[in-house]
């Protein structure tokens, strides 16, 4: 049997992790279950606990990893009210909706993380916070502190407008609901 190296061991595990993640956001964390995730991964059952030491810990390590490439995105952007714009725009928007596989892990998986242990949880919690933090420092460069209220406000309303858009089964209702949101978010932004 080959031994592999590190950075091997590390390919396979980052495989993992993305494919994992794109799952959990499709069917949910409690429907996939280990043999469908390394099935994605192109693995086999046998090597998942060489990476992860239960399933619990493959859940906080996507958290981690969905969390940190979300407030990566929003670190690049340009300070000012206007990427932020932008950025709730492409949040809110259908094709976010339509693909939660490949968007954000907080509307998607929102429900679940809170029946999840507390490692999962801290892993959120972490990098919920981070992600809010991005976004108050977007909003106030010189004095993010001042706009953390409003970042967390932004935060929420994003998650919770992305979820029960996804959640209706009128295509109207959830483009309406999607307008409402960009809306709202933008008379929040100029408070």
């Amino acid at each position: 049997m080959p031994r592999y190296d590190a950075e091997h061991k590390a390919e396979t595990r980052r495989r993992i992790i993305d494919n994992a993640g794109a799952r959990f956001k499709q069917a949910g964390i409690d429907a996939s279950g280990i043999a469908a995730l390394m099935s994605d991964a192109g693995l086999t059952n046998g090597a998942f606990y060489a990476h992860f030491a239960s399933k619990s810990d493959l859940v906080a390590s996507v958290m981690a990893d969905q969390l940190h490439i979300q407030r990566e995105t929003l670190s690049v952007l340009p300070a000012g009210r206007a990427a932020i714009e932008e950025f709730v725009r492409e949040y809110l928007s259908p094709f976010h909706r339509d693909h939660p596989e490949s968007g954000c892990p907080n509307a998607a998986l929102l429900d679940e993380v809170g029946r999840c242990d507390d490692t999962v949880r801290r892993n959120y919690t972490h990098g919920m916070q981070s992600v809010v933090n991005e976004i108050a420092a977007r909003l106030a460069p010189d004095d993010p502190a001042a706009a953390r209220t409003t970042a967390l406000g932004l935060f929420t309303l994003l998650v919770a407008t992305l979820q029960l858009a996804r959640a209706v089964s009128d295509p109207t209702l959830s483009d309406e609901i999607l307008a409402a949101g960009i809306s709202n978010a933008r008379k929040l932004l100029e408070t």
